[in-house]
């Protein structure tokens, strides 16, 4: 199976901040490998096959936009309990989770941001998308 997602490289202002945040949330879903390194602070995929991973760096300079990154429930139970995870440790503006009826039949979503602004999501569709 070809791969169409291999990594997300991220800019945080406050590296130690970044650690304690996504230290906690990465693991529960499932990154579970983490590898600190002197520029970029990695979790890597569980699992038998190539890794996806999630990368973060320092960017003094960095400015949150519009940009969101949205991670995958496979339930709506889970995307509750992420939800209660990420008030747990501190996640901003949260929203939901909610049916975002807007978006797609079934579309049940949590929207957060991390503690730099950078925008994320946990999301469940009861009606995923298949291209035609």
């Amino acid at each position: 199976m070809t791969r169409h997602f291999d990594h997300i490289d991220l800019r945080v202002k406050d590296m130690e901040v970044a650690k304690r945040f996504y230290g906690k949330l990465l693991p529960e879903l499932g990154f579970v490998h983490e590898s600190p390194g002197e520029d970029f602070h990695t979790f890597y995929s569980a699992g038998d096959r190539p890794s996806e991973f999630f990368g973060y760096t320092k960017d003094r300079d960095h400015q949150p936009n519009g940009t969101r990154i949205a991670f995958w429930a496979d339930t709506r139970t889970e995307v509750d309990r992420i939800a209660r995870f990420v008030r747990e440790i501190g996640g901003k503006n949260l929203e939901g989770p909610e049916v975002c009826i807007d978006y797609s039949p079934g579309y049940y979503a949590f929207f957060f941001e991390d503690p730099d602004g950078n925008k994320l999501e946990i999301c469940c569709r009861e009606s995923p998308i298949i291209a035609e």
